[in-house]
């Protein structure tokens, strides 16, 4: 398991960009596949972007040319790059990790979990 700790969410207005971080702990982080999630009141918890090992990535329709998922392994951090924000993208997003070489796209894919972080978009 590897403990992740995201950072980045907020209030924004309609338009608008964030980047949303999340600094994992452990040397193996380069192994992980990495995933973000959201989750919005009252919603079942979605797939947003997911990247794996060797930096290939897969992206949900709905955020598809706007979000960019990437990775630092020398910095243990995935980032997603959220542009264009629009209101129905506001929800507690969550960074997600499991050891795989390939592109996760699923909850049931990832074993480990971040705590979340508030993104918030006004109209």
């Amino acid at each position: 398991q590897v403990q992740l700790v995201e950072s980045g969410g907020g209030l924004v207005q309609a338009g608008g960009s964030l980047r949303l971080s999340c600094a994992a702990s452990g040397r193996t982080f380069s192994s992980y596949s990495m995933g973000w999630f959201r989750q919005a009141p009252g919603k079942e918890r979605e797939f947003v972007a997911a990247i794996n090992w060797g930096g290939s990535t897969y992206y949900a329709d709905s955020v598809k040319g706007r979000f960019t998922i990437s990775r630092d392994n020398g910095k243990n951090t995935v980032y997603l790059q959220m542009n264009s924000l629009k209101p129905e993208d506001t929800a507690v997003y969550y960074c997600a990790a499991d050891r795989s070489l390939r592109v996760l796209t699923t909850t049931h894919d990832f074993g480990s979990w971040g705590q979340g972080t508030q993104v918030t978009v006004s109209s």
